[in-house]
């Protein structure tokens, strides 16, 4: 096979990879970006939280996002039976970008992907990885196959980054995977035409609907500029079993269950067929080997219901190029503390929203008559995707979680 070199080879065009590739292009290295899709295609993890918009910016994607007519977005709103609250980004703890966009995926990758083409990565669709090499003191190699046509080639780059997501591709083919912690859960999910004439449904927030008798049950609705908007429902993968197979009846049957989203949807239009995805939650035995990085979805996956999928996926991207360059200038890295510990940290914190989510703690918190304006600052701050600031106490010490919800429960 022929050889070629680079200085990054990243795996993945989503959101991960193409931010890194914008850092990397800035600091004027040769990136190629090799995408197994074609784009545009479907994703999920469609409502942005304002921190991976200082990523976008950096990257120089900025004015790219602005432009494609997104979404305004400027918080999260949550329903539970008849209670009802709502926290606006721009009321939070955290200094910086306070509203971002709700956007639909295939759109929003490839205008991210046409941002890294633009700055001069080489990004190739259709090119699919079949085997990595790596070693103390050797340059990474893969083994690429063209998808569409043409002769396998092998890649050899200074460093390598993952970024292919739900693929996972380094992963498998270096055996990093660990179970992870999080029971199996399941999302059924789909488009809609939703005609929504609720004139106090906030189009500017995602809809979290939390399911009237199994509290760990819950739905998103997330509307886009054009009328639509996406639809799903996540659970363990058990509760599923009584409903039918088809994901669209199973959808709609979940829904009519629920009176609060199945009133607000009651004249959408379901005109694109459901689809659903199980045991998603991932995770690796390490999230760096010799020069490699995993990037977002490639090394961990929580789980959608605070929307931490792409702030995590650019976080890391940013964490990794500042690592890389850092290197590439003759410096000593220890990935460990420079890259994977750092990036844990906020998942750290994500995840204790998450557990604490799905105990019913955390929904006892946000629907809690008396609230503390200061701790709502700080909550607002967390969901607003600012894990990383250990100013806040419920970043620094995620534990904290655990007192509140003792505080807050019936």
């Amino acid at each position: 096979m022929t050889l070629q070199t680079t200085d990054v080879c990243i795996i993945g065009a989503g959101p991960a990879g193409a931010v890194a590739a914008g850092l990397l292009r800035r600091q004027g290295l040769a990136v190629t970006v090799l995408e197994r899709q074609a784009f545009p295609r479907f994703s999920i993890g469609e409502s942005l939280l304002p921190q991976s918009m200082a990523f976008i910016e950096k990257a120089g994607f900025l004015q790219d996002v602005v432009e494609a007519g997104f979404q305004y977005k400027n918080g999260a709103a949550f329903c539970r039976g008849d209670k009802r609250t709502a926290f606006d980004f721009r009321d939070k703890f955290t200094d910086g970008w306070a509203t971002t966009y709700q956007v639909q995926r295939a759109h929003f990758d490839q205008v991210l992907a046409n941002g890294a083409a633009k700055a001069g990565a080489d990004v190739r669709y259709r090119h699919e990885v079949t085997a990595v090499r790596v070693a103390p003191s050797q340059r990474p190699q893969l083994d690429v196959q063209p998808l569409d046509g043409g002769a396998p080639y092998t890649v050899e780059a200074g460093h390598l980054l993952d970024a292919s997501g739900f693929g996972r591709t380094l992963p498998r083919l270096l055996d990093l995977e660990t179970p992870s912690a999080f029971p199996v859960r399941a999302a059924t999910f789909t488009h809609v035409q939703d005609r929504i004439g609720d004139p106090t449904f906030d189009r500017s927030k995602i809809l979290v609907t939390v399911h009237p008798e199994d509290v760990d049950v819950w739905f998103w609705t997330i509307p886009f500029s054009n009328g639509r908007c996406s639809l799903g429902v996540v659970a363990r993968a058990e509760y599923f079993e009584r409903f039918p197979e088809d994901p669209t009846e199973r959808l709609q049957a979940v829904v009519a269950e629920t009176p609060s989203l199945a009133t607000l949807l009651q004249d959408a239009v379901w005109d694109t067929p459901a689809n659903k995805l199980q045991g998603y939650a991932a995770n690796v035995k390490s999230l760096w080997g010799p020069g490699y990085a995993l990037l977002g979805n490639a090394g961990e996956f929580l789980d959608p219901v605070f929307s931490s999928g792409v702030t995590i996926a650019v976080k890391s991207a940013d964490l990794a190029v500042t690592a890389l360059l850092r290197e590439r200038a003759g410096e000593a890295v220890d990935w460990e503390a420079d890259y994977a510990k750092p990036l844990r940290a906020g998942v750290d914190a994500f995840r204790a929203f998450v557990e604490s989510w799905y105990r019913g703690g955390f929904q006892d918190v946000i629907f809690h008559e008396h609230q503390n304006p200061d701790i709502r600052r700080m909550i607002s701050s967390i969901l607003a995707g600012y894990a990383w600031d250990l100013a806040n106490p419920y970043v620094a010490h995620p534990e904290r979680m655990r007192t509140l919800e003792q505080l807050c429960a019936p």
